[in-house]
């Protein structure tokens, strides 16, 4: 079976139901909620034919790498509107051009560290949060464009109420482009650095890119 619109479809249905799992999940209990997320996650990007990860390599593929996980870096953050904000573009090479709007400010405290990132709302039908970052570890034990914990045109989803968002560190991944060239994706605006280490999460692993470079070299020529 190859990629299509349709597999697609089945791919962002198939995180969307991770997400509202792992939501039900983490009211109880966030570590086993992380752990389920993590497994299963593995699992798609193994078997899945929209998985970035390259066909080639799935059979051998050995799972994402992580962060143990850490309790502390699970926080509730409160989100100041942003008011008359102007909306950004970021141009995706060959798939257009993605348009987003800043929507608030969310505050937070981590680790006695209080700090803000700006939330995003991607526009186009129907839109979707989207919420990136960068810290003091990313382009050293995690990927140089940054991590997400909010995507959720794609199903990525943590938990929103009123003003008040579910930040779990633990749960930040990598976008697609940080496996494959195949991919593109917008990164982490500069507004969204912070300061510090974050180290949960997902880490990156430039040896799965290097592999999927050349097997994109060799496909080519």
């Amino acid at each position: 079976m190859t990629s299509s619109l349709l597999t697609l479809a089945n791919w962002r249905r198939e995180v969307s139901e991770l997400y509202a799992h792992v939501r039900q999940v983490a009211v109880h209990d966030p570590a086993r909620a992380a752990a389920v997320f993590r497994a299963q996650r593995d699992h798609i990007f193994k078997h899945h034919v929209d998985s970035p990860i390259e066909a080639q390599m799935r059979a051998e593929y050995s799972g994402v790498s992580y962060f143990d996980y850490d309790p502390t870096w699970r926080v509730m953050g409160t989100v100041e509107q942003i008011r008359n904000a102007q909306p950004r573009s970021v141009n995706l090479a060959g798939d257009g051009v993605m348009r987003y709007l800043p929507i608030g400010k969310v505050h937070f405290t981590v680790q006695n560290q209080a700090a803000m990132l700006t939330l995003f709302w991607i526009e186009g039908y129907g839109g979707g949060l989207w919420l990136p970052f960068k810290d003091a570890t990313s382009n050293v034990s995690t990927y140089g464009g940054g991590r997400y914990l909010y995507d959720s045109i794609k199903g990525a989803d943590l938990g929103v109420s009123g003003n008040q968002i579910t930040l779990d560190f633990n749960f930040a991944y990598n976008p697609s482009c940080s496996y494959s060239p195949r991919y593109v994706c917008p990164l982490s605006p500069e507004e969204n650095v912070l300061p510090f280490d974050v180290a949960v999460g997902e880490k990156h692993n430039p040896a799965t890119m290097e592999q999927a470079v050349k097997l994109v070299q060799v496909a080519l020529n």
